[in-house]
């Protein structure tokens, strides 16, 4: 019997997350009582065979109050019991889960005073722990539902073609903040910037233009070589430490040149790998005035 846990922050997703893995036939159940998932796990075990209880998905958050804090407790236990369980955390950045409840015009769960921003940061507290134990973590700031549908296909369900890891090559600008939920972040700012020469600015690092312009520099070939050598290696001692998700950020000054011609870079060399891979360009079109 498989069991995925579902928590994060409130606003998340949560609620998509379970109708997904209720449509693959997880019997899903949402806000149990922290103490009686034991037993509701023993249950399922044992009559599994009887009412086809092969997968079910929890729902855990801050609505469990206090009891929350037992839920260490609770994770313990069934480990030493042995359960195939997954801990998937649901992450959104404070600025996207605010705009979610102003367009719900729902209550943060924890903004008693009706101030969601304090919400949202008494819930990061309560939660961290959960965090911590998490064995996937999604960050849905950024996807639409289709493509946090298709997230949770490929790393939770198992829907893939590729050694049990998924890496996301994604381009940022430094100008708009670090991506929250980058496990590796390489500042590719040394590089000859595009934006300074006048025919080159409007375009972008998908153009072959821009890709000849910032990789004829010696040094971005080197780098391209070093971090190359460095991802062959982590790749698969990841893959051994049970990760099936990766990060790799990826930030120039404003995200449309010089990081976008890396990431597709690295992620070429990635597509000739076993792991699944794919590319992002977060900020490419944000700022029409100074790129980089």
């Amino acid at each position: 019997m498989k069991i995925i846990i579902v928590t994060g922050m409130s606003g998340a997703g949560k609620s998509t997350a379970l109708n997904v893995l209720e449509d693959e036939g997880y019997y899903c159940v949402d806000n149990m009582p922290i103490s009686l998932i034991p037993k509701f796990a023993e249950l399922a075990d044992c009559q599994k065979q009887d009412n086809g209880y092969s997968n079910i998905a929890l729902g855990v958050d801050i609505r469990s109050g206090n009891s929350l804090a037992e839920f260490d407790s609770v994770l313990d236990y069934m480990k030493n019991k042995k359960y195939d369980y997954t801990i998937l955390f649901l992450e959104s950045s404070d600025e996207v889960l605010i705009k979610r409840y102003k367009e719900t015009r729902r209550t943060h769960p924890l903004a008693k005073d009706g101030r969601v921003d304090k919400g949202i940061m008494l819930e990061r507290k309560q939660l961290k722990f959960l965090k911590q134990r998490a064995d996937v973590i999604i960050d849905t700031s950024q996807l639409l539902t289709r493509e946090f549908k298709e997230e949770l296909e490929k790393i939770v369900l198992g829907r893939k073609e590729f050694n049990n890891l998924i890496v996301t090559v994604l381009s940022f600008g430094f100008k708009y903040g670090i991506p929250s939920d980058a496990d590796m972040v390489f500042d590719v700012r040394f590089l000859p910037n595009p934006y300074y020469v006048e025919e080159l600015r409007p375009l972008t690092g998908n153009d072959k233009r821009i890709q000849d312009y910032v990789m004829r520099a010696p040094e971005a070939e080197e780098f391209l070589e070093r971090v190359d050598g460095l991802i062959q290696f982590l790749l698969p001692n990841y893959v051994k430490e049970g990760r099936s998700s990766l990060v790799i950020a990826v930030g120039c000054t404003g995200g449309k040149h010089r990081s976008v011609t890396l990431a597709n870079a690295i992620a070429d060399r990635l597509s000739k790998t076993p792991y699944g891979c794919k590319v992002e360009h977060r900020d490419i079109e944000k700022d029409s005035k100074r790129k980089g």
